[in-house]
């Protein structure tokens, strides 16, 4: 699938190979546009579909359309009932299945077994041709309500979601389709009338304003039949004429202030810029790398690591077909005045435009931005391959214009990039929003939940024929088969377990140096140390400061990140394969030579607050932490976030760190996960001469005190004037080595574990309560939580509590049907293999098989075990670890507006929480 071609230039170095990636493109006689690519690295294949239609095609009024269409496309078709394709696909092993809307285009995708290739395109088609035929109000109506409830959690209960949005409306008149947010208002949203819907499919939604990828274990004459059969006989819809809109520019400085329910004052700048793939777009993708990229950007070391005035900083080419944008947005530390961050942005601003970047800084630039181009492509469905060649396509008409996209970035010089910003980011030419702490404007006008009177439908002229085999749904291939990756172990002398898989293809290369020690092992008196001491690894070593090794690892074009969970701490690496040695060398010397600067070890406790006082703007995280601080107590290291608490991160000193670091980070404990395109023999050498010197020590002993959670069943943090309800329903769970794994899998699948499982489908599918709701169990190595959690309208929060805890029951009290089970059984089996696409993917399972002390094989062995699993064994499993008596009720909302609805349920007094999710100091 991917190649590489090295250039001739003479007497010059040879540069890096050139990827290019195989495929071939046909159009069928109506227009319909076919991009096959064959790779067989997995039984897999991305089914990836762009209409060329987005809000630049919105009529007046109905903003946010294109994307309530995008909703309508998985209602019911002509030949598939409402629900059926989601269970059908999930069951089927389906991921990466889902839709999503761009200003320019809606894509529709789906990963599936390759033996179910035929199954996503009956699905796929049956869309395109036929769901204008069976199109209704209840459909409509039962998707503006998850619209508007997505637009409540994504846009205003989102923090600065508001500002951002702000931002749009300030850089483009009214009227422009680059005006609203893609999600649209909620008047507009209500506004659509089913005459808009068909309007819209007739007129968008044709073959010949459509091109499908299909990437993956395919035969590709095969392949090409199959696109002819379902997708054929469709006609064309009438020319779409692209849109032709001139964007005025912006003669002076445009300024805006947008309150918020923040804690932290945010400066957005946005510039007009050239269209996507024109001169000056890719120059100004390395403009944003160079000032906002990442630890090695300018704006991150002025204004977070030199000065202590931001938060965090960023820069992005937002690049689109009929106008790009340039957006830079730093938020202010605490303490911190907006003003003087935008003072300072604009100091840096002023020196690139005056003096330009250097060259290495260009080079870092050009470097990370080709390590993360080649690491989409590494995954076929998804944001993956499939979907970048529709992207090619669309914007450029080539879909192998990867080597160009390289090459273009590769050709870009110091000059260049000052050119660019001296004549796309004048001062004159910007918009300004600043989003500040105070009470938000909100237009959320409410929609009586009277039932429309009934009417007869007007008929529909169907567009295309019917035909009476697409009723038939196709029956799969035979089974591919596949082995799932087990790695290939060995250990050094010291005690270091080395886990290697061996995935060759794509020029990159993933290393995860894992620490079986996590936020569980933190002291009962410092929540967070664990995840502080992560942090620290990158702030310097004793040979390289903080800022050299953001330098370096950005030079290689290489990602260096570390992070801790509950059972573990990482750090992670991705590099390309040429400049993986000298990456690990950085990931070697962060890990053993960690300097705790005494320096560092401020900034990073500064950081640490900052993040802290975000998270209360987030009621999602904030349901999180109250949850977790409720089922374990606060004398218990999982009862809090991986930040801790604040008086915990000010009391940290660096002695508790470095104590931490050298009890925990020894080899004994540790394991170096690899995969990628590198043979077992040079990564043994390379490993060999950088961690055999890693002295020995004994792994620490595991386990802590038994959970003591609160009595109370009805937790509440109040957020007066929250336009959602965050939820969270849970308990006290069990641990990664249960017998009952396999059962509990497949029952939660079924509960809430998939988009069509029982709890999504009724609160968001059946009632519109919530754009979606979930189930999951966190396996530890002690009891985690089972959680459902979700966000929900306001004024259905009592209810929605209401059909969770009925689902609860259900599942207690019958087994699940023959085809349930099925689906759910099915759903986790054959969707394996797409859970290891990448090498990030392949290196997290096999990290896990070393934290939780799992068998090489584990991977190999269970598709056996999850197949043989039983409607009873499910049934059983609930009974158990489902008691709807021990469960807790954690609601992130407006008090006033909540509490009356939750309070009738029987779940006894209510426990307040603070903004913190942390119980209130006990008065004394």
């Amino acid at each position: 699938m991917l190649t590489t071609s090295t250039p001739t230039t003479g007497a010059e170095p040879a540069p890096a190979p050139l990827p290019t990636v195989a495929f071939e493109k046909t159009t069928l006689p109506n227009g319909l546009q076919v991009i096959l690519v064959e790779d067989r690295r997995l039984p897999i294949v991305a089914v990836n579909i762009w209409y060329h239609v987005g809000p630049a095609n919105e009529a007046p009024g109905l903003t946010g359309f294109a994307h309530l269409f995008e909703h309508l496309m998985f209602a019911q078709t002509r030949h598939i009932p409402r629900g059926m394709a989601d269970r059908l696909l999930e069951g089927a092993g389906a991921t990466d299945s889902n839709g999503g809307t761009g200003y320019d285009q809606t894509a529709y995708y789906d990963t599936v077994p390759s033996n179910q290739l035929e199954l996503a395109l009956w699905v796929h088609a049956d869309r395109m041709g036929y769901l204008l035929d069976v199109i209704d109000h209840k459909a409509l109506k039962n998707q503006q309500d998850v619209v508007r409830n997505e637009r409540r959690q994504t846009v205003e209960e989102e923090p600065y979601g508001l500002v951002h949005e702000a931002l749009a409306h300030a850089l483009f008149p009214k009227g422009h389709p680059y005006y609203a947010s893609i999600i649209g208002s909620h008047a507009d949203i209500q506004n659509a009338k089913l005459e808009d819907v068909r309007q819209f499919f007739a007129s968008y939604y044709g073959p010949n304003n459509a091109s499908i990828v299909i990437a993956g274990d395919i035969d590709k004459a095969k392949t090409r039949a199959l696109v002819e059969r379902y997708f054929g006989s469709f006609r064309r819809s009438p020319p779409v004429a692209r849109p032709k809109v001139v964007t005025p520019p912006i003669t002076s400085e445009r300024r805006v202030v947008v309150h918020d329910r923040i804690e932290l004052p945010r400066v957005f700048m946005g510039w007009l810029t050239p269209p996507a793939y024109q001169p000056g777009d890719a120059e100004l993708a390395v403009a944003a790398e160079i000032l906002g990229g990442g630890k090695s950007s300018r704006l991150y070391k002025k204004l977070v690591y030199e000065r202590q005035i931001a938060q965090d900083v960023d820069a992005s080419q937002n690049s689109q077909g009929l106008t790009s944008t340039f957006v830079i947005d730093v938020t202010a530390r605490p303490g911190h005045e907006a003003r003087e961050i935008e003072a300072a942005i604009d100091l840096e601003l002023a020196e690139l435009r005056e003096h330009g970047p250097s060259q290495r800084e260009v080079e870092r630039a050009r470097n990370s931005l080709e390590t993360a181009l080649l690491s989409t492509i590494e995954k076929l469905g998804g944001d993956g391959l499939a979907d970048q060649l529709n992207h090619y396509n669309q914007y450029t008409g080539d879909p192998g214009y990867l080597a160009k996209d390289v090459a273009r970035l590769r050709q870009i010089t110091p000059a260049d990039v000052q050119r660019a910003v001296r004549t796309y980011l004048a001062r004159q030419a910007r918009a300004v929003v600043t989003g500040l702490p105070g009470k938000p404007v909100i237009d959320d006008p409410r929609v009586s939940k009277a039932k429309a009177p009934k009417a007869k439908p007007a008929a529909i002229e169907a567009i295309n024929t019917p035909e009476s085999w697409r009723a038939q749904q196709p029956k799969p291939g035979p089974a591919p088969r596949f082995t799932l990756p087990q790695g290939d172990s060995f250990k050094l002398a010291n005690g270091l377990t080395v886990i290697h898989h061996h995935k060759p293809g794509i020029p990159l290369v993933s290393a995860e140096l894992v620490v079986r020690s996590g936020s569980a092992a933190n002291p009962d008196d410092l929540p967070g140390l664990a995840g502080f001491t992560a942090q620290m690894l990158e702030e310097g070593t004793a040979t390289r400061s903080a800022p050299q090794i953001a330098d370096e690892i950005a030079q290689l074009g290489a990602f260096l990140d570390t992070g801790s969970g509950a059972d573990a701490s990482t750090v992670a690496l991705l590099s390309l394969r040429s400049t993986f040695a000298p990456a690990l060398d950085i990931l070697a010397d962060v890990v053993l030579r960690p300097a705790f600067p005494t320096a560092e070890v401020e900034r990073q406790r500064a950081d640490r607050v900052g993040d802290l006082i975000q998270q209360r703007d987030d009621p999602e995280a904030v349901a999180a932490v109250a949850a977790l601080g409720a089922l374990y107590g606060s004398g218990h290291p999982k009862g809090y976030g991986q930040l801790g608490t604040e008086p915990a991160i000010r009391a940290v000193t660096r002695d508790d760190l470095v104590a931490f670091w050298r009890r925990h980070y020894v080899p004994e404990n540790a394991a170096l996960v690899v995969s990628g395109d590198i043979g077992r023999a040079e990564l043994k050498a390379l490993v060999e001469a950088r961690f055999a010197a890693w002295p020995r020590g004994e792994a620490p002993a595991g386990g802590s005190a038994d959970p003591a959670g609160t009595r109370a069943r009805l937790v509440l943090v109040d957020q007066p004037g929250a336009a959602q309800t965050a939820l969270r329903v849970g308990s006290i769970g069990v641990a990664r080595d249960t017998d009952d794994f396999a059962a509990l899998q497949v029952m939660n699948g079924a509960l809430g574990g998939m988009f069509s499982s029982r709890l999504n489908n009724n609160l968001r599918e059946t009632k519109g309560y919530t754009y979606g709701i979930s189930s999951h169990f966190r396996y530890d190595r002690t009891p985690g939580p089972f959680v459902i959690a979700g966000s929900v309208q306001v004024e259905s929060t009592g209810d929605s509590v209401r059909e969770i805890f009925k689902e609860v029951n259900a599942m207690r009290n019958a087994p699940l049907s023959s085809a349930e089970l099925t689906a759910a059984r099915d759903a986790q089996v054959l969707s394996l293999p797409g859970a290891f696409e990448t090498n990030a993917d392949i290196g997290a399972s096999l990290a896990e098989i070393f934290v939780y002390g799992l068998p090489l094989d584990y991977y190999a062995r269970l598709p056996g075990q999850l197949s043989a699993v039983t409607a009873g064994q499910v049934q059983a499993a609930a009974r158990k670890h489902l008691v709807p008596e021990k469960m807790v009720v954690v609601a992130v909302g407006d008090r006033k507006r909540i509490l009356p609805q939750l309070q009738p349920l029987g779940l006894g007094s209510v426990e307040v929480r603070d903004s913190d999710g942390q119980l209130p100091p006990a008065r004394p």
